[in-house]
Order: C-alpha cells, then sequence, then structure tokens
C-alpha cells in the first residue's frame, strides 16, 4: 500500500480528525505540518492548488479536507448493524455533554458528526466558561472529547443526509451510505459559516477564502489578508491574525458590534477598517488576488490587494438533512419545549442550531445534558426493543446509583 501523508496544522480540528479518522482504520500515517514547514507548504499547495488544510496524499490521490465518505471507500469497512438508545447528531459541546450523560444513563449511544467540537473549535480564546480563566476553543473541546472518550461513546466521523422515522424507530442515514436505527435521536447539528453569495467565492474558498482562521492561520503568515464581519469572532481573528500576517484589513457590513473587551484591543493596534461596506467582487484565478468592497450609502468602490479572506459574518443553523421532519422558527432554528423536546416524539435537540436564544458554549452544554435526561425519560416509557436491539434500561434507581446524596450529576 503506498504510504499516506496528511498536510495539516497543530490548532485544525479537521487535520485533528484525520488523523483520528486513519488511524482508528489502521491506516500509517505520515503527518506534515505545514505550518513550520514552509517548503512542505509550497508542495501542498502544487500538489492540491489548496492554501487550507488538512491534505492528504495517497499514491497518485489527492484529498482536500476531512473526507470520511473517501476514506471509507479507500481504507473502510461499514459500520455494525444494530438499535440505538440514542443517536447523537453533532459533536460540539452540546452534542458531546449529552452523550456523556447518556452514558451516565446507561444508554446504547452512538455519536454521528462531520467534526468535533462544531463551532466552538474556532475560537482563538475562550473566557466564559466555567473553571477557566481562559482556554483556546481547541483545548476545552479536546477536555470534552477526552470524557466523551472514558465514557466509552462510540463516535462516527460521518456526514448525516437524513432523518426519518419508521414507526418507533429513527433512520439516521449519512453520506457514507450507513443507517443507524435509534429508538430517540439528538439533534445537535450547531451551526455553519454564512457565506458571501458571490462569484468566484466557490471556487476560491481553500485558494485564499477561509472560514477556519484557526485552521488556516499558519499558511498566511508574512502575507495581506483581510476580515470580514464586525462581532467577537471577527475583531478576535483580525487581532490573532495581527500577530502573523504582514497586514489585516477588517471589513464590516455596518458598525462594530463585539463586546467591549475585544473593541477595547482591537483599537489598540490601528487595524484599517472599513465600516458600512460590503464585498461585492473577488479577484484572482488560481488564487485570491484582491477584493472589491462597496460603500453601502454612496455605493463608492474600493480595491484591496489580498493574499486571503477570513469570513467572520455569521452563522445559519445546520438543519438541511432533516427536511420537514422537525418544526422550526423563521430563523430555520429547531423549536423545542423546556425539556428540549422537538415536534416528534422521541427526537430532541439542543445548542445552538435551537431556538434557544443564548447561543454560548456553557448554555449549549446544559442545554445537551437536559436533551440527554429528556431521551432517558422517553425511553422509561417505553418497552424495551426486542432481542437484538438495545438492552434494557435500567430503572432509575439503578441508573442513579453512583449519584451522591442530595449530589447533581
Amino acid at each position: 500500500m503506498p504510504s499516506v501523508k496528511v498536510y495539516s496544522t497543530k490548532n485544525c480540528p479537521y487535520c485533528r480528525m484525520t488523523k483520528s479518522f486513519l488511524e482508528r482504520l489502521g491506516v500509517g500515517v505520515q503527518y506534515i505540518d505545514v505550518g513550520e514547514d514552509r517548503l512542505a507548504a509550497m508542495e501542498m499547495v502544487k500538489l492540491s492548488g489548496q492554501r487550507g488544510v488538512p491534505v492528504t496524499v495517497f499514491g497518485d490521490e489527492v484529498i482536500v479536507g476531512f473526507n470520511p465518505k473517501r476514506f471509507r471507500e479507500l481504507f473502510g469497512s461499514p459500520a455494525e448493524d444494530g438499535v440505538f438508545d440514542t443517536v447523537i447528531i453533532g459533536a460540539g459541546p452540546a452534542g458531546l455533554t449529552a452523550a456523556v450523560y447518556c452514558a451516565r444513563k446507561q444508554l446504547k449511544t452512538i455519536i454521528i458528526s462531520e467534526n468535533i467540537g462544531g463551532q466552538a473549535t474556532w475560537s482563538w480564546q475562550v473566557e466564559n466558561y466555567m473553571g477557566f480563566r481562559m482556554i483556546s476553543g481547541e483545548d476545552l473541546i479536546r477536555k470534552f472529547e477526552d470524557q466523551v472518550h472514558e465514557a466509552d461513546v462510540r463516535l462516527e466521523l460521518d456526514s448525516v443526509q437524513r432523518v426519518a422515522k419508521d414507526g418507533e424507530i429513527s433512520l439516521v442515514s449519512t453520506v457514507s451510505g450507513n443507517t443507524y436505527r435509534s429508538r430517540t435521536v439528538i439533534v445537535a447539528s450547531g451551526k455553519l459559516p454564512r457565506t458571501l453569495g458571490i462569484e468566484g467565492e466557490d471556487r476560491l474558498v481553500g485558494r485564499g477564502i477561509s472560514v477556519c482562521p484557526t485552521c488556516d492561520a499558519p499558511l498566511y503568515r508574512d502575507r495581506d489578508v483581510v476580515v470580514v464581519g464586525g462581532g467577537n469572532s471577527a475583531l478576535q481573528t483580525a487581532i490573532e491574525m495581527s500577530r502573523i500576517a504582514r497586514s489585516v484589513t477588517l471589513v464590516a457590513r455596518s458598525t462594530i458590534k463585539a463586546d467591549e473587551v475585544y473593541k477595547i484591543a482591537f483599537g489598540r493596534l490601528g487595524i484599517p477598517t472599513y465600516l458600512n461596506h460590503q464585498v461585492v467582487a473577488l479577484q484572482g484565478d488560481e488564487f485570491l488576488e484582491g477584493i472589491v468592497i462597496r460603500e453601502r450609502t454612496t455605493g463608492k468602490e474600493t480595491a484591496i490587494a489580498t493574499d486571503g479572506l477570513f469570513l467572520e459574518i455569521g452563522l445559519i443553523p445546520n438543519v438541511g438533512f432533516l427536511g420537514d421532519l422537525l418544526s422550526r422558527n423563521e430563523r430555520n432554528e429547531i423549536i423545542i419545549d423546556e425539556n428540549a423536546r422537538t415536534s416528534v416524539d422521541g427526537i430532541f435537540a439542543a445548542g445552538d442550531v435551537t431556538c434557544i436564544k443564548g447561543k454560548q458554549i456553557i448554555i449549549a452544554a446544559g442545554e445537551g445534558a437536559k436533551a440527554a435526561l429528556g431521551a432517558h425519560e422517553y425511553l422509561l416509557k417505553r418497552q424495551p426493543v426486542p432481542a437484538g436491539g438495545a438492552r434494557e434500561v435500567p430503572p432509575p434507581a439503578a441508573a442513579d446509583a453512583q449519584t451522591p446524596p442530595g449530589g447533581v450529576q
């Protein structure tokens, strides 16, 4: 078998997922840090035409990004059959917390997610999570993930394509061709980065346009970059990129809407800023070479030469795989009640994909716990699946036997 190379960077969650996925399949891999090795970075760009990680090379095949479907085709085997008590869709703070609580209740649980950590891993710094004065999003998610592994919860790195009901059983189908049968489902799929929606954008993603600054930042060392957005994540990215790039420019559609702590830190750096502007055109063929921005009041256009464009312009709910199965609000968020129940019996939801107003890591984690407890309560009211399915759920006393008197788990 030809050797497998993975070009990656230290803080790229998708690189870490690629490594984990290939190791689980028993594939021997050589990892190359293109954030540290500039010659290797040039080699990667030449092979893939991409200025983004990860890039996996297997013989004559070049795989861009984390692609579990292709990895399974090359190295993997079909998932095992059976009926689960709970399928959790998404492995961000809500999904990972739900998994720990499901394991605590002795439910046969599987997490299916195309990434680990969700948007939390894109945070350069998390300053408001209890127990940590300051921690990077990547490090916090590593701690979440370690706890899930200790709970012995199965995790499949895959992308959910469809969820359907077959009587009391939910069918969760993935892009790699697997279908998982489960008595309950917890949707914790989070949100996806919003894009500009202009001509040439799809072509230039990975070739100058990035939605994951923690992944791709090292590839823009000593280059000129533009950050688009005016919220916390945009200012945080601009601040961090000012330590790496040759120059940083910020473009905001309206005003700066970040927390005061970020405004102060950003203001000290003197980063050129265009308020009330939007990106209207992209320049460059093989790679991004520049952008055109337009002042929204006067219509005046300005061209900016740049090697990189980091998009921090908001997020949209990741619900495409649900079709019209669950009720959603005007923002396309899943409608849930105070117990994380959706409009369909046996399906729960948690985290940023739901109508809960607070979009914070700590809130998502709490909602994940609620969803898991809701799923457990739902299962207690139903008869166990016949032989060959999930094991019977223990009664409440047995499930909580390890909880200390007066304690909360």
